[in-house]
């Protein structure tokens, strides 16, 4: 570890020599420092089945992240925190930013590696100011135009950054900064802040991301530094510190990894980790243990399923990236069966047969990663990935918004997406967290669809009812996350209800996508059209796929017509190709109706007249989580 002397600015709230004492001692394995924070009031602990449904965002960032800073973010956690609980706040351009609706949950994710360090400098800390290189970084970003910022944005790596910018002394203060607002903010039972930071790790530019969570408040998650890609970027590193936290502190702590369609590979590793070493068993179980869930969808892309890996699949191809990795690495065809959510359970599978265990074994959650303070991804309220001039502009969707050598990333490339969806029994840290360990999330690209997922043996139809399964389907089943053994002669059966977000459209349909491996170690999915829209109009074809759902989407106007879609959609199925001696796993994708897309907010908005090749309506959903078959 790096010295914790040097100059720290701004120090306020929560006790920082106290705090390092504590990161020393996590780093050390010694005995652990508590931060100083009286804790908020708590709810009486609740009990029976999970009945509230929560959303949230657990991946944003604020101007304590170095990249968001340099891009102009002025915002800081408690703003983030507000405009999340429905407060009006004014984003970085001067303009008024509000949602709609509230959400219930958040968690200011900021980067653990240079936490802090553009606020000192922009500050005019003198530590700092010592080394030419970050004094000429501080003339850049006084001047006005966006280029010239992109050329110390260009040089963000792990391993070209002075090493000031990663002092433990500043992160710790800006960790306690955010730990302290978090506490601020967090009002059990009505609204939940949880702590915690992205590990911004990457094999030289494979994105290995993660968000680390802490089920716990400042007394636990405060005395602990976080762990800083600038010293390690293997997740191997990371579940290790996540282990020793919680020997020392007796707390809990989970980590989500995110932008599989990044990594040229590496996100889901088979035969070699992500560094080339073979896989081993204790790797799989490290990492089933450590990441319960994945962040399947967000603003750099969708990551459920590729066209070239599904190409029977008529809905694979949604908010596709799939150009380069971070250090502008190509993407190869061959790299793709690494990178998306439906082949990584594939691969789990197969890992699970060589290994004894499945490392691949997570829920499904959507997130921004927004670098604007704001949790905002409807596709009216969209504020983009970067802050400044990518949000709403005449330009944005032409800006640029990333990329190396000689691709760049558009910003009409940017997904409008996406959120997290918990099944919870009230609004706690405790609660979303147990409810993220027990697999029981799901996600959506935005819309707040509800989605009930239940598998069992013996659901019918007459377990539909009026819309409210839940008692049928913890009765007789296990919900989303779960597992199913033991077939008796049976194929399982699934309990699935939908219902619109009322403040968006209406739903298409329904489907289960199926994943197995048979006798022979091969993989094999199917994706199963199971409840739609107006069934008495369209009809399953030969294939025993429904047609795609008529447009309706008025592109100039931004506006689309809703009728062609259902309210709720409600189905008990059955798998009708079952194999009770083949592993599987199963899944529901809930679709929208075709609604305008950003683009054609902004394009109505600003009068332009966008190219053909950029997208203008899309095709929202929601993804549950999985259930998983074993024979018993």
């Amino acid at each position: 570890m790096r010295s914790l002397g040097g100059m720290i600015s701004g120090i306020s709230g929560l006790a920082l020599a106290s705090l390092l004492a504590g990161c020393a001692a996590v780093s050390e394995g010694e005995a652990d420092s508590a931060a100083v924070q009286t804790k908020p009031a708590s709810v009486a602990a609740a009990s029976g089945n999970p009945d509230e449904l929560l959303w949230g965002d657990i991946h944003l960032h604020t101007e304590y992240s170095m990249d968001a800073n340099t891009f102009g973010v002025r915002l800081t956690p408690e703003d983030a925190y507000r405009f999340a609980q429905g407060e009006k706040v004014t984003a970085s351009n001067g303009m008024t930013a509000q949602l709609e609706t509230p959400l219930d949950f958040l968690m200011v994710a900021d980067h653990s590696d240079n936490l802090g360090s553009f606020n000192e400098l922009r500050k005019g800390n003198p530590r700092l100011l010592a080394n030419p290189v970050l004094a000429e970084w501080l003339r850049i970003l006084g001047l006005p135009t966006r280029a010239e910022r992109m050329v110390i944005e260009g040089r963000q790596t792990n391993q070209d950054n002075p090493a000031e910018l990663d002092d433990d002394a500043t992160r710790a203060s800006y960790w306690a900064k955010n730990v302290e607002a978090a506490e601020r903010a967090y009002k059990p039972g009505r609204f939940t802040s949880l702590i915690g930071f992205e590990f911004t790790a990457q094999n030289v530019g494979q994105n290995l991301h993660r968000v680390v969570m802490f089920r716990d408040g400042a007394e636990l998650a405060g005395s602990t530094l976080p762990l800083s890609a600038s010293t390690t970027d293997d997740p191997m590193d990371l579940w290790a510190y996540m282990e020793r936290y919680e020997a020392r502190t007796g707390g809990r702590v989970l980590a989500v990894a995110h932008n599989g369609n990044i990594s040229n590979g590496a996100m889901f590793p088979l035969d070699t980790n992500e560094f080339g070493a073979p896989m081993t068993a204790e790797y799989a179980r490290k990492r089933a243990r450590w990441e319960p869930a994945y962040e399947i969808t967000q603003i750099k892309g969708d990551g459920e399923a590729h066209p070239f890996l599904s190409s029977d699949d008529d809905f694979a191809d949604y908010e596709t990236w799939d150009l380069i990795d971070f250090a502008g690495v190509p993407k190869k065809d061959s790299m793709l069966a690494g990178e998306y959510a439906r082949s990584a359970l594939k691969r789990g599978l197969t890992l699970e047969q060589r290994h004894g265990v499945n490392p691949y074994k997570f829920g499904f959650i959507g997130s921004t990663d927004a670098h604007t303070g704001l949790a905002a991804v409807a596709e009216d309220n969209f504020w983009g990935k970067h802050s400044a001039d990518m949000e709403p502009s005449p330009t944005r969707w032409k800006d640029a918004i990333g990329g190396r050598g000689e691709a760049v990333v558009p910003g009409w490339m940017m997904a409008s997406s996406g959120y997290a969806a918990v099944w919870a029994r009230n609004n706690t840290r405790e609660e979303i967290f147990d409810a993220f360990m027990r697999k029981e999330v799901y996600a959506t690209t935005g819309p707040r669809i509800r989605l009930r997922f239940f598998g069992g043996w013996n659901f019918s139809d007459a377990d539909t009812g009026n819309g409210d399964i839940a008692d049928a389907g913890y009765g007789k089943g296990v919900p989303m996350g779960g597992d199913l053994t033991g077939a008796k002669g049976k194929a399982p059966s699934f309990l699935i209800h939908a219902l619109r977000d009322p403040n968006s459209a209406s739903l298409d349909r329904i489907q289960v996508v199926k994943g197995w491996i048979d006798g022979d170690g091969e993989t094999h999915e199917k994706v199963f059209d199971v409840a739609w829209s107006h069934p008495d109009k369209r009809k399953r074809g030969a294939d025993g796929k429904v047609p795609v759902i008529k447009g309706t989407v008025d592109v100039a106007n931004a506006t689309f017509d809703d009728s062609v879609g259902a309210a709720q959609l409600l189905t008990a199925w059955r798998d009708p190709e079952f194999n009770p001696a083949q592993k599987a796993f199963y899944y529901v994708r809930v679709l929208q109706v075709p609604t305008p897309r950003w683009t054609a907010y902004d394009a109505k908005k600003f009068g332009i007249t966008m190219p053909s090749h950029v997208p203008m309506v899309t095709q929202e959903r929601a993804y549950s989580s999985p259930i998983w078959y074993s024979p018993s």
